[in-house]
């Protein structure tokens, strides 16, 4: 029998972060540098045929960085299943921001059985060669933070975004599967090629 599972992503961090450009490009292929800043939120549909009998829809939610829209976050955190948090490499404010993030999220919403909604950390901008932020730091960072990983991203490149993606909808999956979250590890998490038994296909989205 067909499963069709919906799931809200929230895609939070500072602005100029790259998160309208992970959206864009993870949802349509599409990159452009050009983008302006989002204002309140915006939203993507990526629907992904999972499996033979089930298909997986995500909401995502592209929440603009700006302080001033902070008080809305509680709002647009209702009923999230998942979030990503990025920085930029390049930028050492927007790494520690992060937990800026991270806690406003914590404190505005959890899943249905209390525990905290789980969240993937995207090291973005991964192709730009001076890094203001070593890996150990981000690693130690993640860990301490309680968060489900990370991994380093490049949007412009198209580096690791559908693998990126993949990691959260496993998450979302096993939650289902298990009736109960996953472990936070908060280690980087290393992107190994998908078997081919478990292809998931780029289809249509809003």
């Amino acid at each position: 029998m067909a499963k069709d599972h919906l799931f809200k992503v929230l895609v939070i961090g500072d602005s100029t972060v790259g998160k309208t450009s992970l959206v864009q490009r993870y949802a349509y292929d599409s990159f452009n540098k050009n983008y302006k800043s989002t204002v309140g939120v915006d939203f993507a549909l990526k629907i992904l045929e999972w499996s033979d009998t089930e298909t997986v829809r995500l909401q995502l939610w592209d929440i603009a960085g700006q302080e001033r829209f902070t008080s809305m976050t509680r709002l647009y955190y209702r009923q999230a299943g998942a979030c990503i948090i990025m920085f930029d490499v390049t930028n050492v404010t927007t790494f520690w921001n992060c937990l800026k993030w991270k806690h406003d999220l914590d404190g505005k919403v959890t899943l249905m059985d209390g525990s905290p909604v789980p969240c993937v950390l995207l090291a973005n901008k991964s192709d730009l060669a001076e890094w203001a932020v070593t890996k150990e730091e981000i690693e130690r960072f993640s860990k301490q933070n309680h968060f489900v990983g990370w991994i380093e991203t490049s949007v412009k490149e198209n580096k690791n975004i559908n693998r990126a993606m993949s990691v959260l909808v496993d998450c979302l999956m096993s939650q289902l599967s298990l009736g109960s979250p996953t472990q936070n590890q908060g280690e980087y998490i290393q992107l190994v090629k998908e078997p081919a038994s478990k292809t998931r296909t780029n289809a249509g989205c809003c």
